[in-house]
């Protein structure tokens, strides 16, 4: 199917995969289309509300839906999806991160290189969390990056040349903090896992990557909640993180309107829950309904108040 030129290139904000995603999908708009692209980024919540307002786009690292179902989008994902294209075309590996099924475009119109090479299989070390991969530490630095400097401040640093992510100065950072935080982070938030629900637990966090401390949490059985979630504020938002190994994750991001992986999923929770605290309240009242309150009960309390506030 041929790939017809897009109004805007969209991409998952959150992540190395998104970011490497919307950058390969720039060039090669770029290199069919000989022009510059607008290249968008949001969160799974900013994305569910934003209107598809432009007749052709292309869209990574986001799940498929029907919603992007047009004859003029495209679609590279690789996220579970119960929706089937009838005309948008849809590049979909589950296998795959979104970042790989960009470059494997890319690599059809010879944008390829040996530091793409390397760059794009290490975020897809990381991005799929292949623990038995060889390169799976130093890969987990470099998805660190996103997460740590976010994603428009690392574009901008590197001028989106992505390629300049190799062996940065700042890759020094991330592993100083892996060996020095991480050990320091699990111990301490292995002390401080708090009851959302009989099946969610949530994991406070003081230091150390947060994935990999609730990863080790997990894996090493350390807590009897299958699915965990940790909470961080950024500007006046804040975000939620699930982590499972039995595919819970998802389930539960979906009940606050997020997104992801099976095992691997995020949400922002509504304008209203300003801090951490109010956020594990909320929390513990979407997942434990009482039959006598409505689900959105709390969110209009809190709507509430902030209206008050603003008097």
């Amino acid at each position: 199917m041929e790939l017809l030129k897009p109004e805007v290139i969209i991409t998952h904000e959150s992540d190395l995969d998104g970011l490497l995603s919307g950058v390969l999908l720039q060039r090669l708009a770029r290199k069919l289309y000989n022009t510059d692209v607008p290249l968008e980024a949001y969160h799974y919540n900013q994305w569910k509300q934003r209107e598809l307002r432009e007749k052709a786009g292309w869209v990574a690292d986001f799940t498929f839906e029907t919603r992007l179902d047009k004859p003029e989008w495209m679609v590279v994902d690789h996220h579970v999806t119960d929706a089937a294209p009838k005309y948008a075309r849809l590049v979909h590996d589950v296998n795959k991160s979104a970042a790989l099924l960009c470059y494997e475009l890319c690599k059809e119109h010879n944008l390829n290189s040996p530091a793409l090479d390397r760059l794009v299989h290490l975020n897809n070390v990381a991005d799929l969390f292949l623990e038995d991969d060889p390169d799976f530490t130093v890969a987990g630095d470099y998805a660190s990056l996103v997460k740590t400097y976010q994603f428009w401040n690392l574009h901008a640093l590197i001028g989106g040349d992505i390629e300049k992510l190799l062996d940065h100065p700042l890759l020094e950072v991330m592993a100083a903090k892996r060996r020095v935080e991480d050990p320091l982070g699990f111990e301490w938030s292995k002390k401080n896992v708090t009851e959302i629900s009989p099946t969610v637990g949530y994991v406070d966090t003081v230091v150390g990557n947060n994935n990999l401390v609730v990863h080790q949490l997990l894996e090493r059985q350390a807590t009897k909640y299958p699915v965990l979630v940790t909470l961080f504020r950024r500007g006046n938002l804040v975000f939620a993180s699930f982590r499972s190994r039995d595919g819970e994750a998802l389930k539960v991001a979906e009940k606050f309107q997020g997104g992801g992986h099976a095992n691997a999923a995020g949400a922002i929770l509504p304008k209203s829950i300003r801090y951490i605290p109010d956020a594990v309240e909320y929390l513990k009242q979407v997942l434990n309904p009482k039959r006598d309150t409505p689900l959105n009960s709390l969110e209009s309390l809190f709507a509430g108040i902030e209206a008050e506030q603003k008097k």
